[in-house]
């Protein structure tokens, strides 16, 4: 199960980083084509609108390629007895995948969450074994399996 969350959460990656490269291309297409049509302050100010939009693309496809590095050095396969980056937590009340924080998957009717392991989730984790038991925002938590 920890491989097909692992993939999933390679492809919602993935995903992101084709979607945001599809945009930054768009919007070089649309200020060639603008700046050969265009004169004046109107044409001014829609370059540098486009300028800082491609800026802010730039930034997300960014952040989306080192979340892709991150979980690229993840072994899904490998077994672990403690919390640590690349585990798959079960707790009384959510399952974690410690690795980037990313959006909630739903798989085999399972909810997870990915979590980095420095969110206040992921430090309460980090090392700790089965049965370990910690309090975030009022909600108690025990750690029922690790793998």
């Amino acid at each position: 199960m920890k491989q097909k969350i692992h993939q999933q959460y390679l492809q919602l990656v993935q995903d992101k980083i084709d979607v945001f490269q599809d945009m930054i291309s768009a919007l070089t297409e649309d200020s060639k084509n603008d700046a050969k049509g265009s004169a004046g302050d109107k044409h001014e100010t829609a370059l540098s609108m486009m300028h800082i939009e491609q800026e802010k693309l730039t930034n997300k496809l960014k952040e989306a390629l080192e979340q892709k590095s991150i979980l690229d050095k993840i072994d899904a396969s490998q077994i672990h007895n403690k919390a640590a980056m690349g585990s798959l937590v079960k707790t009384n009340n959510l399952t974690v995948y410690i690795s980037v924080a990313l959006p909630k998957i739903t798989i085999e009717n399972q909810n997870i969450f990915a979590v980095s392991p420095q969110s206040p989730l992921g430090t309460q984790l980090m090392g700790k074994g089965v049965g370990y038991a910690f309090e975030i925002n009022s909600t108690q938590y025990i750690i029922q399996e690790i793998s």
